[in-house]
Parts: structure tokens; C-alpha cells; sequence
């Protein structure tokens, strides 16, 4: 299965961010230090140099997939329309037999890696299974434990 390219607005700033923060900051940073390293002689034996040149190399990985990330990818804004029903960029309470809650924003799936609140990729089971679903409506997840059956208790947006 292939990622969605959608991003909530909140997700694009921080991915943006990101990418700022390692083009003009952190990579000449550790630019200068690998210089300095490989001043020094023997690079083969050289851990600054070769730690750092590894460091360097992992830094432009993630530039380059951001540069080819950012510009194809949809920025999905919040639209009053979507009040009552889940869409993309919703926060969503939900409710098991047991009574065992959980709450998610449904976000593309980059913005769920290295965030510390609780979120779950549209590409998941759970997401699309919630989708178009409204207050009340119960949901059948397919899990690999078997299926798992959920209430939507609450539907919330952030409204920018």
C-alpha cells in the first residue's frame, strides 16, 4: 500500500521547519567539524571525522527526501463542512464494550513519527475504518487479533 500524501497544516510547518533547521543551521555545523576532522590526517583512524561524515551523510538523506516530500504533498486545511463526520485531520474519542477509551488525530502518515502526541496515519486500519463515521456510529476494525468493535464517542477539529 502506498502513503497518502496529505498533511495537516501543523504537519507541513513542522516538516518545513525541519528541513530549515538541517539546511541552514545543523549541516554547516557539522560541515565545519568534519573539516576540521579531516584536517587532522589520517582519516581512516579518525572517529570525529568518520562519526561525523556519517552524521553528514544521514542529514542529507533527510533533506533530500523532505525536498522531494514537501513540494508533492497536499496540505489539507479544515473546512466547517466536515463538523459532525470524521475526516482527515480529526480528533477522535472512541469507546470499546469494555469500556476502554482512546483518542488520536488522524493525520498523514510522516507526521505520526517523532510526535509525542497521539496520533494515527489515514493509512491505518483504524483511521479508514473510522472514516465518514459520526457521533454514535459503531466501527468494525480488522486487527490481527480478529475484530475489534469501537463507539465514536466525540469528533473535534482544530480550527485554524
Amino acid at each position: 500500500m502506498s502513503k497518502t500524501m496529505l498533511i495537516t497544516p501543523q504537519g507541513y510547518k513542522k516538516l518545513k521547519d525541519e528541513h530549515d533547521y538541517l539546511w541552514h543551521e545543523h549541516r554547516p555545523e557539522i560541515t565545519k567539524i568534519v573539516t576540521w576532522a579531516a584536517s587532522l590526517g589520517d582519516r581512516s583512524e579518525n572517529a570525529d571525522y568518520q562519526y561525523n561524515k556519517r552524521k553528514l551523510r544521514e542529514i542529507d538523506r533527510r533533506i533530500r527526501f523532505l525536498r522531494k516530500y514537501l513540494p508533492d504533498v497536499r496540505v489539507v486545511h479544515y473546512s466547517p463542512q466536515q463538523e459532525g463526520k470524521v475526516f482527515f485531520g480529526a480528533n477522535v474519542k472512541i469507546e470499546n464494550e469494555a469500556g476502554e477509551t482512546k483518542s488520536f488525530k488522524i493525520v498523514g502518515p510522516e507526521e505520526i513519527y517523532g510526535s509525542s502526541g497521539n496520533y494515527i496515519s489515514i493509512d491505518s486500519p483504524m483511521a479508514r475504518a473510522l472514516l465518514k463515521k459520526e457521533v454514535d456510529d459503531e466501527v468494525c476494525v480488522n486487527t490481527p487479533s480478529g475484530q475489534q468493535y469501537w463507539l465514536v464517542t466525540d469528533i473535534k477539529y482544530d480550527a485554524i
